[in-house]
């Protein structure tokens, strides 16, 4: 009785092995698929002179960021000096949202 249960195991491992063997791998990967890529790249290292500088960037210069009109280019400049970036939404003086939308393009050097 041993002998043939010994032999059913070893025919059943032995089916278990042939059936992975022939059956393909899947080619799709069964992780998430990638998040795609923005339509508009940010960089957010890009060098320091690509950055306008809301410490002394001239009324034009500002109103080249999207969102900043003459209206807020203006409080952006009454506002001066900043000691960061972060203080133009903290202090009111442009939306969140539009910060959000140009936090990547500015920087607020100290002279």
């Amino acid at each position: 009785m041993l002998k043939t249960l010994l032999a059913a195991a070893a025919i059943s491992l032995a089916a278990s092995a042939a059936i992975a063997q022939t059956t393909p791998a899947p080619s799709t990967p069964t992780t998430r698929p990638a998040t795609p890529m923005p339509t508009t790249p940010v960089n957010p290292t890009a060098p320091a002179a690509n950055l306008i500088d809301i410490n002394s960037a001239s009324r034009a210069e500002l109103m080249t960021l999207p969102g900043i009109g003459e209206a807020r280019a203006d409080a952006i400049i009454r506002g001066r000096p900043y000691r960061g970036k972060d203080e133009l939404p903290r202090k009111n003086v442009i939306p969140q949202g539009v910060y959000d939308n140009i936090q990547a393009r500015i920087i607020a050097r100290q002279r």
